[in-house]
């Protein structure tokens, strides 16, 4: 599958205009399936005081209540930028088809989003990350898990 470059425009269009506006940060995203678009986004951290609100998962949000569905299977994902380690996350877990993206992580870091840090901790092991993080109540933690195996009408994901 080959990409579109006039959906990359339409991503690339809507990030530059999200600056220039003074709506938001410097990313646009837009999905598309079957060769219409379902859904755009644009970075809206500090619009919204959200810090998840970025450009890919705004899309994503739009695409999963237009078409009714958590499953984007069927959908391919044109992107500004190299997608941050949680909308790459976001992505997979929608379960897209395909990423698209123009600028990369190094020319995001260079504008002031560096997200390397990011992919660092992924890799420190619990113990050693600069966030702690301690297990509490370490008896119950597999409680809801127990419900959900139980629930006869689950939707599973």
């Amino acid at each position: 599958m080959q990409g579109n470059p006039e959906f990359m425009k339409q991503a690339i269009e809507l990030a530059t205009e999200n600056v220039t506006s003074g709506r938001g940060g410097p990313f646009g995203a837009v999905i598309v399936r079957d060769g219409e678009v379902i859904a755009t986004g644009v970075n809206q951290v500090t619009r919204t005081n959200d810090p998840t609100a970025h450009a890919e998962v705004v899309a994503i949000r739009e695409a999963c209540r237009v078409l009714e569905d958590f499953v984007l299977t069927s959908c391919t994902m044109y992107t500004s930028c190299e997608p941050c380690p949680m909308c790459l996350a976001a992505i997979y877990w929608s379960r897209m088809e395909r990423i698209f993206y123009s600028g990369t992580a190094e020319d995001a870091a260079a504008a002031g989003f560096d997200d390397a840090f990011l992919y660092g901790v992924m890799r420190t092991s619990i113990g050693e990350r600069t966030i702690p993080e301690e297990r509490l109540l370490a008896e119950r933690g597999t409680e809801s898990f127990d419900a959900w195996r139980q629930f006869v009408t689950r939707m599973d994901y």
